[in-house]
């Protein structure tokens, strides 16, 4: 039989991916065969997964936590936004084109059987589907042809558990409102409360628990810690909080600068230099001061002409050819490397209605949009140095570029038995552009490039390493605050024969 939960939050940024990974991870410790999902998702952090589509990044580390491989049907529908009303819509991994908010409410009954489609391959071969709502069910303009809560929630008679961010403050009132703008039946789903990032004494928090307890008649499942020093991959949105350094040592780290550019997409792939104890790191966000940096790396973009634009109307141009003049050094990832280029070119109007659009001039290609979109998992070695440092990561993109820069490539990667080169470095060494995300992952490039950027003594630190720890420390905190023995006796379960019941016994 197979047995399937659905986390829904009060809010977006409440702790949905986190609690899903944990439990995730924490099945998978008892031996069951469990598998994230999210029916739809809207993110511009994505991964590649082993079947060659396209999946929510937050979807890609769940399944690394539940010990399997990150496949399309768990995030059947992926929204990218490249616009303030408009998203590419990713189907089962694979790009349908590009739609504004109106025509994706007419074309959600499509996207409706493609998320049952793949939560029913799901569920066929494993023993539990632990799915992970989006935003906040409370969001009643967005309840006609809902598929992301309740939805999706009471299409397949799948218990709920409610997650609220007590950090962000009144929570009560979170769980409260939340549940008063469901319906009779989708509250009836409804089979507990987990409160998330909790600082203090809960003991003080008590007669609030048992308040909410009293006026929605649904228990609080647990009272989740704010735990400090997670290294998990962001969903979407970009970090809060910039890392802590004494002062006395940030005069000898390497100061690292990425533009928090409007429509940044994977910036998953500076999490190995935020966390690195050499390193200096700080987004800035357009129209902030740019603060003076020995490296700047610009990242990629769901919409590189509009984020070029941006840069420039923001003083970015000048600043980067003074950077260069000054000895500093750049990178540029994915759309970043389209912008280094002298050329962006969009004649069937993937991105935008501009057709072409100079770029930066720092790199002699051109770049020319497709359709097509590039998906693959990689690996190959970095051309810095001895050129034996190996890399590891993914493509995810829709332009060629061709040019003379390329004749002097940055990475030689992998195409099944074949290697190719990728990317270009400038002919002063200054200037490297990949159109691979991940290039920070693996601890040799890491230190290569870093010392490339003028680390001297540039450390290995395994990231990897680091996350999976974090995966650990999230599931062992959830299992100690959270009444796992109530949230498993929720559990709806399918029999062979289509039988519906709730396990009394739970899964332990």
């Amino acid at each position: 039989m197979a047995g399937m939960l659905m986390i829904q939050g009060t809010s977006s940024d409440s702790g949905k991916s986190t609690l899903v990974g944990a439990l995730c991870r924490i099945a998978a410790r008892q031996g069951l065969r469990v598998a994230p999902f999210k029916p739809q998702n809207m993110s511009l952090n994505s991964a590649v997964t082993v079947d060659g589509g396209e999946i929510g990044r937050a979807q890609a580390w769940q399944a690394l936590a539940a010990g399997v491989a990150p496949e399309v049907d768990m995030n059947p529908v992926l929204l990218k936004p490249n616009s303030e009303i408009g998203a590419q819509v990713i189907v089962h991994g694979r790009s349908t084109g590009n739609l504004d908010a109106r025509a994706y409410h007419q074309y959600k009954p499509i996207a409706r059987q493609a998320v049952l489609e793949s939560f029913a391959r799901l569920r066929a071969k494993t023993d539990l589907v632990l799915i992970e709502g989006a935003g906040s069910p409370a969001e009643v303009n967005l309840r006609e042809g809902d598929i992301a809560n309740m939805g999706f929630a009471t299409a397949v008679d799948c218990p709920v558990v409610l997650v609220a961010d007590i950090d962000r403050g009144g929570v009560f009132a979170q769980i409260l409102g939340t549940l008063a703008c469901l319906s009779d039946d989708e509250r009836a789903l409804v089979k507990g409360v987990v409160i998330n990032k909790f600082r203090g004494d809960v003991s003080l928090l008590k007669p609030g628990l048992e308040w909410i307890e009293a006026q929605t008649g649904k228990p609080i499942l647990g009272v989740v810690p704010f735990v400090q020093g997670l290294w998990l991959d962001a969903e979407d949105a970009l970090p809060k909080q910039k890392q802590n350094r004494p002062q006395a040592a940030q005069d000898d780290l390497l100061r690292v600068v990425v533009p928090a550019l409007p429509r940044i997409s994977n910036h998953t792939d500076f999490d190995p230099l935020r966390a690195h104890p050499q390193v200096d790191f700080s987004y800035v966000r357009m129209g902030d001061p740019i603060p003076p940096a020995d490296l700047v790396i610009l990242p990629g973009s769901k919409s590189v002409q509009r984020d070029l634009q941006s840069l420039r109307q923001h003083g970015w141009e000048p600043y980067l050819r003074r950077h260069l003049r000054y000895g500093g050094k750049l990178i540029g990832i994915c759309g970043g490397l389209q912008m280094l280029g002298r050329e962006l070119r969009d004649p069937l109007g993937i991105e935008s209605d501009v057709a072409s659009t100079d770029g930066l001039g720092l790199l002699d290609f051109v770049t020319t949009l497709e359709p097509h979109k590039q998906l693959v998992n990689t690996s190959g070695t970095l051309l810095l140095g001895d050129g034996t440092s190996t890399v590891r990561g993914y493509e995810i993109h829709m332009g060629i570029t061709e040019g003379a820069a390329l004749s002097r490539p940055a990475l030689q990667l992998l195409s099944g038995a074949e290697a190719r080169p990728d990317g270009a470095i400038s002919e002063d060494g200054q200037i490297l552009a990949t159109y691979l995300h991940g290039l920070f992952d693996a601890p040799d490039a890491c230190e290569a490039l870093l010392r490339w950027a003028g680390v001297d003594d540039a450390q290995q630190v395994d990231y990897d390493a680091r996350r999976l720890a974090s995966i650990e420390t999230l599931a062992d905190v959830v299992a100690e605050h959270v009444r796992l023995d109530v949230l498993w006796e929720s559990v709806a379960y399918s029999g062979t024969d289509g039988s519906r019941h709730r396990d009394q016994k739970g899964t332990q």
